[in-house]
């Protein structure tokens, strides 16, 4: 098929066109007709004429992936450690996205920038603000039943550039008008590595596109938040975090994306009762930056569901949600919700911490649980 195809498309060019002009314009002829053929993942020769391609391989990446990469990325904070193997103690929420592509050097650039927080001892809560921007460079492999496309990091091209903001502790933020060292190369880091330095990969099949933060090698086949069919439910977290003694963490942003489908929590606690409460993004967005801006007032409207998370005990429950996106938020302060915990003289190094072990997923309304 594929060799009629170029046969077919060769002869239908004017025979007067000669040397390197003729055959640049048969290259790019054969490959804009023939690319449904090219593109058909059974047939081993249809393979090994992709893998030859360095410019197919261009084309699947920039049309198939790089627009996805922006979108993707808004939609997710990423959890923030002080140690590889420690509980979490901040996160940062991307709020700007932009990409551009280099057709001649074949290269997509990603720049993104964002805001969070972090608790740290002495300092407690601080706010910052990131900015960085990451080249990659496509690669790809064409497996029997799927074409894998890659964007590889090539280099950082800025950044991370960490602001700190405000720091809860005022000496602290007296004496720290610049960023902190360690602060942006623990957290500034972390972010770049979490958002955009593990790549991310698209699987083009018959069927359609797949996009996946991260590099995937075969089979694997990215989660998708919007098939969760066969009790097959998408996994949002899985993770440990630590809220500090009059602290809050937001988890999330968590995506309803079909009216059918509902989040399952489970939650463990470690530490004095603390409230679980659940916010659409928008409240939970506002709610957030002031926080991260040294604001202390709680958020503009009552939570869509709150309860109390007693220690030592497993809580395991579905909320049904409309579709659009939500905060998980846990307040181990006296901001909102009916918990009040005790003041305690050792907060700012750690004392009355809640440590919550929990899982987030996704799945239909009617999943067991």
């Amino acid at each position: 098929m594929m060799r009629s195809c170029v046969q077919d498309e060769v002869s239908s060019l004017p025979q007067q066109e000669g040397g390197a002009r003729r055959w640049l314009r048969v290259y790019w002829r054969i490959t804009l007709l023939c690319l449904p053929m090219l593109l058909g993942v059974g047939c081993p020769c249809v393979r090994n004429t992709v893998n030859a391609s360095p410019n197919l391989r261009w084309w699947l990446f920039s049309n198939f992936g790089a627009s996805r990469m922006c979108p993707e990325m808004l939609k997710r904070g990423a959890s923030l450690k002080l140690s590889p193997n420690g509980n979490v103690i901040g996160r940062f929420f991307p709020t700007s996205c932009t990409q551009s592509i280099d057709d001649q050097n074949h290269t997509l650039t990603v720049h993104f920038g964002g805001t969070g927080y972090a608790w740290t001892p002495v300092a407690g809560r601080i706010g910052f603000s990131v900015e960085a921007s990451v080249e990659y460079r496509p690669d790809f492999y064409m497996a029997e039943d799927a074409v894998y496309v890659w964007a590889k990091t090539n280099r950082i091209v800025y950044g991370p550039n960490f602001q700190v903001g405000a720091i809860e502790n005022k000496f602290v933020d007296i004496a720290n008008k610049t960023p902190v060292g360690y602060l942006a190369s623990t957290f500034g880091s972390q972010v770049v590595q979490s958002q955009l330095s593990s790549g991310f990969t698209v699987v083009h099949t018959d069927e359609g596109d797949e996009f996946a933060l991260g590099i995937l090698q075969p089979p694997a086949r990215p989660k998708k938040p919007f098939d969760t069919s066969e009790g097959d439910r998408y996994v949002f977290a899985n993770e440990t975090t630590e809220i500090r003694n009059n602290q809050v963490d937001f988890l999330g942003p968590f995506e309803v994306a079909d009216s059918d489908q509902a989040i399952f929590l489970r939650m463990k606690l470690t530490g004095l009762p603390v409230d679980v409460l659940i916010y659409p993004r928008g409240v939970g967005d506002l709610w957030r930056d002031g926080m991260q801006r040294g604001a202390e007032a709680p958020p503009a409207q009552q939570p869509l569901v709150s309860f109390v998370l007693q220690p030592n005990v497993e809580f395991r429950q579905k909320f049904k949600l409309p579709q659009g996106q939500y905060y998980v938020v846990i307040d181990n302060s006296n901001r909102v919700g009916s918990v009040s915990p005790p003041w305690n003289p050792l907060g700012m190094v750690g004392g009355n911490a809640a440590i919550v072990s929990y899982t987030s997923e996704l799945g239909e309304d009617d999943d067991d649980f």
